[in-house]
């Protein structure tokens, strides 16, 4: 069976080479190509080609019908008539050319004969830079060269060692680009300066070509291992004392130690000789991670240096830390006796730090007192609280780690604007790219210690307060890059503080970095009217739609429906931030009203229209100044006594008919109907009153008495009254009296009172006891009240101390001015002539006139 398979197996490759063979027979199976001199030729060398067709290969019929074409790669370069065709072939490129010979008949179709390949090439160079290596003690020599310039055809290499005791070691590099070979063996250790050569042979068609004797020792060409488990020791967790140890082969000499901190140094390099394994490093940072890495070489002065190690990478330990805070505040008044205190600090450095700040310890303490009243513990940059106004702080600040605390920086509360003189001059902020801004000043005119130039975002997004930052600048600066926290299209506040002891003073601006025109106006919340003009109130533009610092803002407005150009106000940002009012204004029309805001870029488009109609108001101005000047000039003309009667008889005229009101009759109160009775038991003291003409036959006389409140002591006048002496004009006066006593009764209570009939009148109709009247007011007669008595007729008895009696025609005089509009009677006194007793019928005879 396994003859049979074999006899198979046989029979298979007899039968696949023959077919190989037949098909290229078959490929030239109507004539040839050849070349001469050779298919393999050197750059610029010509070559000729001929083709030849082979016996009764070609077209049917007469020869002159053969037409032979010779094409190279896919261009026809040359063509003849006949059985063959010859070609000189020049300036061939480096590489490979296929030509291809064509028979063409009287048909289009062209026949393929047969083809060549010419390859074009050069001479190998030199080999160059021949050096061998072996990694490690145990390892293998290999060797690597330049070969120079490409061949273009296959060249062989062949790798010769020739060592001590005539060794000899050879291989060949079967690689088309072939620049390095492993020779496969390793050169022991036992006699380091024995000497080796290694050469390189390059052939090819076209020539061959080596290289220079390459001549070295053991200790050359030995390359040893990278060190490896590499560690590092802190003694006492303490950076002053570390260790580093690593492991090497065993014939290492020297060492090489580099050394970085991650945050970007520059490497340190420290060589160590016959190290075995360790070196101590004595010039690392506290609280730093550092990167370390280590090569070996097994000779002082020759010999290749290992590769690096592998990083190491550790954190050395902390230490206390040093340097001082850099400490600002901020002073805010709560009320009239308190002020709130915020603190401010920037965090150290790495190299101040020395180690992780656990957090910040904060003193406050009164200057005067110098105990510390306040304490505080931390773990932000920054602490607020509330102290009192009176006294002098200071605050101290110093931040912790877990070996130690940094020296307290001491900084003293004052009013950082108080002082005018240390204020800077022109102020001013300029973008310097992107992220940074310039700020300028001029110095004030008294000695500055330092300056210090503070910004934050002048309307941040959210209810968050912005960051605080600023920076120290020495005092002979006049100028301060800032670039922290700074963004584009936002608009910052800017403080420059000049501190010069105890007191500072300071000027600020407004600044942005990049800005340009806002992309919204204003949007118009209310418009109400008051003053004659209108307040107009509006919403802040959102602080990432203001692209900068707002200069202006504009208000627009026209009539509604008209084609005239806006008015417009500018209002500077500083002045109102979200309201102003416009009286300039006509009332009774409507008004399209809208706002727009400026950057230094240019304006923003149109906020919200808002449409108002103003009603006006009257100018009350315009009516109060005549009026006050009417009243003045009126109360000038009342004041004099003439122009009072005057105008009283006016009005007294003018007083319509309705208005008067009717009189009761005297004779029928109750008093009347009983003094007969009490006549027969009283007599009255009317001797003053009557004279001897009365006689039996006049009416029977009754007499009036008048009873004057005591409440009401200003009723009582200066002088007496003799009342029946002067019959005619003489003044009517209405008195009103609660009750009429009896004649008895009214002769002791006349002792009571004083200046009878020196008015009528004292009480308004609707008068009742104890209500208190002017003691000058003149009532007309109408208003004699109806049931509160009447004249009276017993008047004997008047105070001693009452003033001598006045002419009887300044008794007729009125005493006081009604100012009713319509007065009940005429002025004019009533003339009547009667008995010496006045009696109730001619009392009645008189009773619509002002005077009896």
């Amino acid at each position: 069976m396994a003859y049979t398979v074999r006899g198979c197996s046989l029979a298979f490759i007899c039968i696949t080479m023959w077919l190989l063979i037949k098909a290229k027979i078959d490929v030239c199976k109507r004539g040839g190509v050849t070349v001469k001199p050779s298919h393999v030729i050197s750059l610029g060398s010509a070559v000729n080609i001929s083709c030849s067709l082979k016996p009764k290969q070609g077209c049917s019929g007469y020869s002159s019908s053969n037409k032979l074409i010779l094409y190279k790669f896919y261009r026809k370069i040359h063509f003849q008539q006949g059985l063959t065709l010859s070609s000189q072939v020049t300036d061939l490129p480096l590489g490979t050319t296929v030509f291809v010979c064509k028979l063409a008949c009287s048909s289009s179709e062209e026949i393929r004969i047969c083809g060549a390949e010419i390859s074009v090439g050069v001479v190998p160079e030199q080999p160059q830079n021949v050096s061998c290596i072996q990694k490690g003690e145990h390892g293998t020599v290999a060797c690597t060269w330049d070969r120079g310039r490409d061949t273009h055809l296959y060249t062989a290499y062949t790798l010769q060692l020739n060592g001590p005791k005539n060794l000899t070691w050879q291989k060949q590099c079967t690689d088309h680009y072939c620049d390095h070979l492993d020779l496969g063996i390793n050169l022991k250790p036992e006699s380091p300066e024995s000497s080796y050569t290694a050469m390189v042979t390059a052939i090819n068609r076209l020539g061959s070509s080596s290289s220079f004797p390459s001549i070295f020792t053991f200790l050359d060409i030995v390359k040893p291992l990278p060190p490896w488990d590499i560690r590092i020791k802190f003694l006492n967790a303490s950076v002053r004392r570390c260790t580093l140890h690593w492991r090497d082969e065993g014939m290492v000499l020297l060492s090489r130690l580099k050394y970085r901190s991650i945050d970007g140094g520059s490497w340190n390099m420290v060589n160590v000789t016959n190290a075995k394994g360790r070196h101590d490093l004595l010039d690392l940072k506290p609280y730093t991670e550092y990167e370390f890495q280590i090569a070996s070489k097994l000779h002082l002065h020759k010999g290749i240096w290992s590769d690096w190690s592998e990083s190491l990478r550790t954190q050395t330990p902390e230490e206390e830390p040093t340097g001082m805070l850099d400490v600002w505040y901020m002073k805010q008044y709560i009320n009239y006796n308190k002020q709130q205190i915020s603190l401010f600090w920037k965090n150290l450095s790495v190299s101040e730090a020395r180690g992780k700040i656990l957090h910040y310890q904060v003193a406050l303490q009164e200057v005067a007192g110098g105990k510390v009243t306040l304490q505080n513990i931390t773990e932000h940059t920054s602490w607020t609280w509330v102290i009192p106004r009176t006294g002098s702080w200071a605050a101290t600040v110093s931040a912790a780690n877990s070996k130690g605390s940094s020296l307290p920086a001491r900084i003293n509360i004052t009013d950082l604007c108080g002082a005018g003189l240390l204020a800077p001059h022109h102020v001013s902020a300029h973008s310097e790219g992107v992220d940074n801004m310039v700020v300028t000043w001029k110095p004030p005119g008294k000695a500055v210690q330092e300056y210090v130039v503070e910004w934050r975002e002048l309307h941040p997004e959210g209810s968050t307060q912005p960051p605080l930052n600023w920076l120290r600048s020495p005092s002979s600066s006049v100028s301060a890059l800032i670039s922290e926290n700074i963004k584009p299209y936002v608009c910052y506040e800017i403080h420059v503080y000049a501190l010069s002891g105890d007191q500072a003073g300071c000027s600020s601006v407004w600044g942005s970095s990049k800005h340009k025109a806002p992309l919204n106006g204003p949007h118009i919340n209310a418009i109400t009217e008051e003053k004659g003009g209108i307040l107009i109130s509006w919403n802040r533009i959102p602080a990432q739609e203001q692209m900068g610092c707002i200069l202006h803002y504009r208000i627009y407005w026209k009539e509604r429906d008209s084609d005239s150009q806006p008015q417009l106000c500018e209002i500077p940002y500083r002045i109102s931030q979200n309201s102003h009012s416009i009286n300039s204004l006509q009332p009774r029309v409507t008004y399209v009203l809208w706002m727009t805001a400026l950057t230094a870029a240019g304006e923003s488009p149109r906020g919200n229209e808002r449409e108002f109609y103003l009603q006006g108001k009257a100018n009350w101005s315009a009516f109060v100044a005549p009026s006050i000047f009417i009243a003045v000039i009126t109360v000038g003309i009342f004041s004099v006594r003439y122009f009072r009667q005057k105008v009283f008889v006016l009005l007294s005229a003018l007083r319509p008919q309705w208005y008067r009101r009717k009189i009761p009759d005297p004779a029928n109160s109750t008093w009347a109907k009983k003094y007969p009775t009490m006549e027969e038991k009283t007599q009255f003291p009317v001797e003053r009153l009557l004279t001897a003409g009365h006689t039996p036959e006049e009416p029977e006389t009754l007499v009036i008495n008048e009873f004057i409140h005591q409440a009401a002591p200003a009723f009582r006048h200066p002088h007496r009254l003799k009342w029946p002496e002067r019959r005619q004009g003489v003044q009517g006066h209405c008195t009103s009296v609660e009750d009429i006593a009896p004649p008895r009764a009214l002769t002791a209570e006349t002792r009571q009172l004083g200046d009878l009939y020196k008015m009528l009148g004292g009480r308004i109709p609707d008068s009742k006891p104890g209500n208190q009247v002017s003691p000058l007011t003149v009532l007309p007669v109408d208003f004699l009240p109806t049931n509160e008595g009447y004249l009276p007729s017993n008047i004997d008895y008047l105070p001693s101390h009452e003033a001598a009696v006045p002419d009887p025609l300044e008794e007729l005089e009125p005493q006081h001015i009604s100012l009713s509009v319509f007065p009940s009677s005429s002025l004019h006194p009533l003339s009547f002539s009667c008995s010496e007793k006045l009696t109730l019928d001619q009392l009645k005879m008189g009773c619509d006139s002002l005077m009896l």
